[in-house]
């Protein structure tokens, strides 16, 4: 147990509601009345954002969230199966628990997964990935007005926004925060 006094951005905190990661933390003393904290939390496993407010110096539980580098190994029916990569423990994860990640796994990626109690709530992925065009349509001759782009699907089935002059074949650098194109390496 940790005081509200003593958490800070970045904090996961063990509530009733699940377990949450501070996004904002703000601590206000009124002139008059007790003084409190305002907190944004973030839900790991289900990614919704709440506003909550706790009074100052309340006793909030910590979790102590391990994170532990896996390899992706491959994609089925069941799930995204990922190996440790001390023990060679596999472990499956539901589509639903790695959602919008699935468009930059690539097999045999090394992977941070967010433990907890012993069990995955979450996948770190790196800020950037290096991934293959697999199709992209020609760019069109007079079609080279500054900052075209045209969408082209990758090795992993996403679809991102390239410029024109990025052809299949080529490998691209994107941004795994916000699916963006960063360059052509």
């Amino acid at each position: 147990m940790i005081s509200t006094n003593d958490v800070k951005p970045g904090m996961a905190l063990d509530l009733d509601d699940g377990i949450f990661q501070i996004v904002e933390y703000q601590h206000t003393k009124p002139g008059k009345g007790k003084a409190f904290v305002k907190m944004k939390l973030k839900n790991l496993l289900s990614g919704a954002v709440i506003e909550r407010t706790f009074r100052a110096d309340e006793p909030v539980q910590q979790a102590i969230i391990e994170r532990r580098a896996h390899q992706y190994l491959y994609s089925d029916d069941l799930g995204y199966h990922f190996m440790d990569g001390e023990t060679y423990a596999q472990l499956t994860l539901s589509p639903d628990q790695v959602a919008s990640a699935s468009g930059f796994l690539k097999e045999g990626d090394s992977i941070l997964l967010a433990m907890y109690n012993g069990r995955a709530i979450g996948l770190d992925l790196p800020t950037s990935v290096v991934l293959a065009v697999t199709h992209a349509e020609p760019g069109v001759k007079g079609d080279r007005v500054s900052g075209a782009t045209k969408p082209v699907t990758l090795e992993t089935g996403l679809v991102v926004q390239v410029p024109l002059f990025v052809d299949a074949g080529d490998r691209v650098k994107v941004d795994t925060r916000s699916g963006a194109y960063i360059t052509r390496v």
